[in-house]
């Protein structure tokens, strides 16, 4: 009886999971994720996009969850392309958002501890597969960290506490991250160096 109860517990657990409603996902890194696949793929073009998410093994991890079907079935069967290409951003768009908050990634997972507690348990359920391959696509090309793509995936300076403080609450695990931090400072630093002073404008 006990075994069949646990049975039971982990069929709704896996459907709560299959099911999941993305809307936890922050407005504010949903839309920098945005940015930046769009920034991308304006350069390189939309048509590697779908062959982008195939190649990371996303497919099955796509095809299980209800919300991403639903994307992928308007993407693959609109005969417009402008529509095709949004829908596969939005697919993109949402797996690069639960891969930073689940890897925590410059400190997201700190100002958002339940979106991070969640997108990890989301994610751990691609069994022998990368948690970011997104993240590793985007923002950490074989050859160099791309530093203008990660300064789009800053956390809103007025919510920051200090890029250390985040960095050391958030244990941040990935290879390189120090580096890229390092990026981001520095051009939010030229950024506002840059900027005239208010006398001026």
């Amino acid at each position: 009886m006990a075994n069949i109860t646990n049975c039971a517990n982990d069929v709704a657990l896996t459907d709560e999971i299959n099911d999941v409603d993305l809307g936890f996902l922050p407005a504010n890194l949903t839309v920098q994720c945005r940015n930046l696949i769009e920034s991308y793929h304006d350069v390189h073009g939309y048509a590697c996009l779908p062959d982008t998410l195939w190649r990371a093994r996303l497919g099955p991890f796509i095809e299980r969850h209800r919300e991403f079907r639903q994307w992928l079935r308007k993407a693959s069967t609109t005969r417009s392309a402008k529509k095709s290409n949004q829908g596969f951003v939005e697919i993109a768009t949402a797996i690069l958002a639960l891969e930073i908050l689940a890897s925590s990634f410059a400190g997201w997972s700190a100002l958002y501890p339940d979106a991070g507690a969640r997108s990890l348990a989301i994610l751990k359920r691609q069994s022998g597969c990368s948690l970011t391959p997104l993240m590793d696509f985007y923002l950490y090309p074989p050859k160099y960290i791309s530093s203008s793509a990660i300064s789009k995936l800053t956390p809103p300076r007025a919510s920051q506490t200090g890029e250390a403080g985040l960095y050391q609450a958030s244990k941040p695990e990935l290879a390189g991250e120090r580096l890229a931090l390092s990026y981001v400072n520095a051009i939010l630093q030229k950024s506002d160096d840059a900027s005239p002073p208010l006398h001026q404008r």
